[in-house]
């Protein structure tokens, strides 16, 4: 008997651990953190990297014990979070697409590891309320240990990911890396839009 609760918590463990990568998406998230770091020095990208990783573990932890709660206290819907989710990140897509983000004096100093690196683009509102319904269904310690550690393994694949991601800087040098940012920029807008989009079909029931 306990042999196959222990199989049923690693198999859970593992399907959380897939459905949390996948939604996670840290192949998708490189192209933003690229065009995001690019005037760093390599070890700052190596720092922010994990640092990224781990404001996004902070955060699906922190929904992971207290999500439920915490939405219910301030009478905030999923959709009302999406939304939220979706302009902050188009308006990121937006200083991407127009060179903005690169060309201010600020950029240097900004901790893009939080914002919107860390959340949403990372820690978003998809991955913050999958985490919430796979924590409803732990219903055993074994479960809810597995899930912990898939949680983290998660955000471990996450920061190696984005790590050696920064290794192609160096290669496509400054062109490469405002084609990078264009292209990072189209693709955030149309994550943002997506996520809009669903937010209003969410309110209005379509």
């Amino acid at each position: 008997m306990n042999q196959i609760a222990s199989i049923s918590a690693i198999t859970f463990g593992l399907q959380a651990f897939v459905t949390l990568l996948v939604i996670l998406d840290p192949p998708g998230a490189t192209p933003v953190f690229l065009a995001l770091v690019s005037g760093r020095s390599p070890k700052e990208r190596v720092r922010l990297a994990w640092q990224g990783a781990g404001v996004s573990l902070f955060v699906i932890v922190t929904f992971a014990l207290f999500g439920k709660i915490i939405l219910d206290y301030l009478h905030i819907s999923v959709n009302a979070l999406q939304g939220a989710g979706g302009f902050l990140l188009l308006l990121i897509a937006l200083e991407l697409l127009t060179g903005k983000d690169s060309s201010t004096e600020n950029s240097a100093t900004t901790n893009v590891a939080m914002v919107p690196l860390g959340t949403p683009l990372l820690a978003g509102p998809g991955a913050i309320v999958t985490t919430i319904l796979w924590v409803q269904r732990a219903h055993t310690t074994n479960m809810k240990l597995t899930l912990a550690a898939a949680i983290v393994a998660v955000h471990c694949v996450i920061g190696l990911t984005l790590m050696f991601s920064t290794k192609i800087l160096g290669l496509i040098k400054e062109s490469g890396v405002n084609l990078a940012a264009r292209i990072a920029g189209l693709l955030l807008a149309a994550i943002a839009v997506e996520m809009i989009v669903q937010a209003i079909k969410g309110f209005f029931n379509l």
